[in-house]
């Protein structure tokens, strides 16, 4: 690949995982909740989700996917199942107080009152893992920087994937800083926590309905 088409879809990624979305609203929220180091386990978990759909791409189950009716349904369903059941939990939670800002609700902790960031990460990891429209957009968005010539069109799907990836997990912790910054400083956000849970819970509502109403591509 040229130089110059290798940078524009370095930018190109770098924009797109900017794009407020289910991920970043996650990663956000696990910052501004428990800290930076949360917000980043949040982004590895997104980033290792994000594995399975560069993967899969590059073996062609996200083709079959695109063409199969049935098989986008399914992992749609799954997908906005997830979401729904991950904002409905954010708007039951308590109350929080801002001295106990410090760990994550019973569902994210241990029995000790630890930060769980076990659950972080596999909820960051099934966040994304079950969205059919990351592995949709791979199929749309890198095949486009693959030159018709080339010979192991899979390795190069996979190499320009990962590397995709790798920027994007830098993009991911850097939501997470930033945004345990902002808590760091905003005594308002820290007292208002629990307002945070029932808007975060509405917004993972709103995209698994979403989701759930997206149509299958057409073959």
């Amino acid at each position: 690949m040229p130089l110059d088409q290798l940078l524009l879809f370095i930018a190109a990624g770098v924009l797109l995982n900017l794009t407020p979305g289910p991920d970043v609203l996650y990663i956000v929220s696990s910052a501004l909740r428990s800290g930076a180091r949360a917000g980043m386990v949040a982004a590895l978990g997104i980033t290792a989700g994000c594995f399975v759909h560069i993967i899969a791409a590059a073996v062609g189950v996200s083709a079959l996917m695109a063409a199969s009716a049935t098989a986008f349904t399914l992992l749609k369903w799954a997908g906005a199942a997830y979401l729904v059941y991950v904002g409905i939990r954010l708007l039951l939670a308590k109350a929080e107080s801002a001295i106990q800002l410090g760990a994550v609700r019973a569902d994210s902790t241990s029995a000790s009152g630890a930060i769980d960031y076990k659950v972080i990460f596999l909820r960051g990891f099934w966040t994304n893992a079950l969205n059919p429209k990351v592995a949709l957009f791979f199929l749309a968005f890198v095949p486009q920087f693959i030159a018709p010539m080339v010979e192991h069109k899979p390795l190069a799907f996979l190499l320009l994937g990962l590397l995709f990836n790798f920027n994007g997990l830098w993009v991911n912790l850097g939501w997470a800083v930033a945004a345990a910054w902002l808590a760091g400083r905003a005594g308002v956000v820290q007292k208002s926590m629990h307002w945070l849970d029932r808007i975060a819970g509405a917004m993972f509502v709103g995209f698994g309905i979403k989701l759930a109403l997206t149509a299958a591509p057409k073959a």
